[in-house]
């Protein structure tokens, strides 16, 4: 008997619920990724969906798909800034509850971000109509494991997706071995539930030979620091201020410049009142909410390191994308962030102001811990986004 090959219903509810956004998150960029390398190396085995409004998941054609896809990658990667989507994104979610979602052997739903795992009903409907094996990607369990960091509704509604995964997933795949600890400890203790659980690292998009001609964005002239997240309170941007005030009433103009890029989150007035009423740190720390890819890049590049303060991550893409660059980087000393770059990156502890002080001071002045990583870098190289896809898709395929 021949085993049917399998098919893989990806659904895109986020990008295209995110569609109008002029800069996608990381996990926009997971599902984007996602999408076009099923176009490309599995054109004739991938469909596509889609939540509709109407909390009903419907069916999106393939040509559709790919037309929102090339439209969001020249918006978010390329920086086009005459495309608009919002005539095609009305367009597919007018023909969502028109187009049949076929029901036949081998067919894997394929969920990348957490998009709608708090619709249960929509997500049951949909696998009994299709026949469908379910495997989501969960990207971290922060809310439920650290509560204070979330938004006040967010660790039920975490609660409840996770639920979501313990009665109809088949397998998951999750992002780190710390993601999977969890997930797994979670999934016994709340649900009596063991499920196959992949661990997958994400991929870093290539992006060393990025022409920045275009880029804008000014970089100074002093020695510079980039801290590139949301500002929220778990990315510990308030350590950042602290140490950056200090530094700045110690040596004056001497001291070297803090660049933070992220949109501005939740429960941040601390940070906020800092960023804005702060007197030492007016001309020594400057906010850019909204950049494109290659001023991001740009600044990277000459920048001195990347600073990555954060108490709790699910994977800290943005660490693994300044290495790529070959950047150096001060990251905090948590489990998940020593797995993803291993011995590269200079680790401290997310509390001890006084050590990333004298760190970054000796990464301003280009020292020696500096220049050891550098030559840590040489060695050093990150999964590609084929490689992530590739391995996702063949332990799916080696399992059903």
């Amino acid at each position: 008997m021949t085993t049917p090959s399998t098919v893989y219903l990806l659904d895109i509810s986020r990008i295209l619920a995110r569609a109008e956004e002029a800069v996608p998150t990381g996990i926009d960029r997971v599902e984007l990724t996602y999408a076009r390398y099923l176009l490309a190396h599995r054109p004739d085995r991938v469909l596509f969906c889609a939540l509709h409004p109407i909390g009903v998941m419907g069916g999106i054609t393939t040509e559709l798909a790919a037309e929102l896809v090339s439209a969001l990658a020249a918006k978010w990667d390329e920086q086009a800034q005459d495309i608009s989507v919002s005539k095609l994104k009305q367009k597919i979610r007018r023909t969502l509850l028109l187009q049949r979602l076929p029901k036949r052997p081998g067919l894997v739903h394929l969920l990348v971000s957490h998009h709608h795992l708090t619709r249960p009903r929509a997500i049951q409907s949909l696998l009994k109509r299709t026949g469908a094996r379910f495997v989501p990607m969960i990207q971290d369990l922060i809310p439920l494991e650290f509560p204070e960091y979330a938004r006040p509704k967010e660790p039920a509604r975490h609660a409840e997706r996770m639920k979501t995964v313990a009665r109809f997933a088949d397998a998951v795949i999750v992002t780190s071995t710390a993601v999977r600890q969890s997930l797994e400890r979670w999934l016994k203790e709340k649900e009596d539930r063991t499920l196959p659980v992949w661990h997958v690292p994400l991929g870093v998009a290539d992006v060393s030979g990025t022409d920045i001609t275009s880029a804008t964005v000014p970089v100074p002239v002093r020695p510079y620091f980039v801290c590139l997240s949301t500002i929220e309170p778990r990315k510990n941007h308030l350590l950042l201020l602290n140490v950056w005030r200090r530094m700045v009433e110690q040596m004056g103009n001497r001291a070297p410049m803090l660049i933070v890029i992220g949109k501005r989150g939740w429960e941040n007035e601390n940070v906020v009142d800092m960023l804005e009423r702060c007197p030492a740190l007016k001309g020594n720390v400057i906010e850019y909410n909204v950049l494109s890819d290659q001023d991001v890049i740009k600044l990277l590049r000459y920048s001195q390191g990347l600073l990555f303060p954060s108490f709790t991550e699910g994977f800290g893409l943005p660490l693994v994308e300044a290495l790529s660059l070959g950047v150096p980087a001060i990251a905090s000393d948590i489990s998940v962030l020593r797995e993803i770059s291993g011995n590269v990156a200079e680790y401290l502890d997310p509390l001890d102001g006084p050590a990333w002080q004298k760190v970054i001071l000796e990464f301003a002045e280009n020292g020696p811990r500096r220049q050891e990583q550098i030559r840590r870098l040489d060695g050093w190289k990150p999964v590609s986004w084929d490689d992530s896809i590739a391995q996702a898709l063949a332990v799916i395929e080696g399992a059903f």
